[in-house]
């Protein structure tokens, strides 16, 4: 007697549903862990860009509010892209007071950069004090971490 190879449509049906319901439990979660893995590449250029100010306040005296223009320009800007090494997040800077002697830098979700999902840090800033903020609902504590 010869026994039936394969599988009944049941069976089929049966592991279908398992692997969907394993997926529909794992794709969210890896979702949050992916956000909160790319939020490290906004503290980075942010870091960097910190350490290029305090360069540029030794040479000239005073911040600027340009990122990306060539350091070696008639007005020299920092030289730096105004957006992180993936595109998740957008990176600028603002000046302050008389004489540009205070500065503030932001990175900020880019637009389809898939980062404008993380409502609890949605953007980070950090100033020429070193004063870390974030712009969400989560603390600077939890999200510069």
């Amino acid at each position: 007697m010869k026994l039936p190879r394969g599988m009944t449509l049941i069976e089929l049906l049966t592991v279908t549903a398992i692997a969907s319901l394993v997926a529909a439990v794992a794709i969210p979660g890896y979702r949050i862990y992916l956000i909160r893995s790319q939020r490290s590449e906004a503290q980075l250029a942010l870091l960097q860009l910190q350490a290029a100010q305090e360069k540029y306040y030794l040479q000239y005296n005073l911040y600027t509010n340009d990122v990306t223009g060539s350091s070696t320009a008639t007005t020299p800007g920092l030289g730096l892209p105004g957006v992180t090494e993936t595109g998740k997040y957008d990176i600028a800077v603002t000046t302050l007071g008389a004489g540009a002697q205070s500065y503030t830098a932001t990175a900020s979700p880019h637009a389809d950069g898939g980062q404008a999902d993380d409502l609890q840090c949605a953007g980070f800033t950090i100033t020429d004090r070193g004063e870390r903020g974030i712009n969400g609902s989560s603390t600077s504590e939890l999200c510069w971490k």
